[in-house]
């Protein structure tokens, strides 16, 4: 009966049509989305994703995805067809739940690393259109470079409430940075902030942001979101999918 219902789901993702017809290679993050949702509601399970929650009438459905082969890199996706970062769906309400969502999922991280990654120090991040491979809304989970890390502990007091350039360098990118107050984080909505970056007239194609909590050691506390805007723009860059900062020593 389970071999059945396996072959019956993976033949019923066959036959959905892809978001974007014109670039399979671009949609099979969706189609693996589907089986996900055809299978939670088939037989109430959630596989091959983490997990499904299929929404009601106040919120999005979303679902949770561990990426092949990465034992920590885990996305979190709507179970409606949403592009992406641009999408204008993501101005209201839905953009906030999706965030509450991503943050919810952090604790697949951390339990992958047998919690030696607190749930807070787990990154988010999205990419823009040209950074991105899969044109399905999908929000990256997992650990932060130890450099990027070491910056927000340095620098992390100069960041206030209003988007500014960060005081260093990225990488090789210029971050401009925003402080989410702790009592404001749960009702966020990243893209909306990002729509009302200066100069930037709205415009997410090209956009990208990755946030974290702040270093424990700020008295401000709350999370930190990084943006950046260019054609490519991934600010997955700043993640470290090896998760090499907490690797546990030799002979440990």
């Amino acid at each position: 009966m389970r071999g059945l219902l396996v072959a019956t789901t993976l033949f019923a993702v066959l036959m959905i049509p892809p978001a974007d017809a014109g670039n399979p290679a671009r949609d099979v993050l969706w189609v693996a989305l589907q089986g996900c949702v055809l299978a939670k509601k088939a037989a109430g399970r959630s596989f091959p994703c983490l997990s499904v929650d299929l929404g009601d009438g106040e919120r999005p459905g979303t679902a949770v995805l561990r990426a092949p082969g990465q034992p920590t890199h885990t996305v979190v996706m709507p179970t409606d067809n949403v592009s992406g970062i641009e999408a204008s769906v993501l101005q209201g309400p839905s953009g906030a739940a999706y965030w509450r969502a991503a943050l919810e999922a952090r604790h697949f991280v951390s339990d992958a690393l047998q919690g030696r990654l607190p749930v807070a120090a787990v990154g988010l991040e999205v990419n823009s259109v040209g950074g991105r491979s899969q044109d399905q809304l999908h929000i990256h989970l997992d650990c932060m470079h130890r450099g990027v890390m070491a910056a927000l502990k340095a620098h992390g007091a100069a960041v206030g409430e209003r988007w500014a350039p960060f005081p260093v360098p990225l990488g090789e990118e210029q971050y401009l940075a925003l402080r989410v107050p702790a009592e404001a984080v749960e009702r966020f909505n990243p893209f909306a902030a990002l729509a009302g970056v200066p100069g930037w007239n709205g415009t997410l194609h090209d956009a990208s942001f990755a946030a974290v909590a702040a270093d424990p050691d700020d008295p401000r506390a709350g999370m930190i979101v990084l943006a950046y805007r260019m054609p490519e723009a991934s600010a997955e860059e700043l993640m470290d999918h090896a998760c090499r900062a907490i690797r546990p020593r030799r002979g440990s």
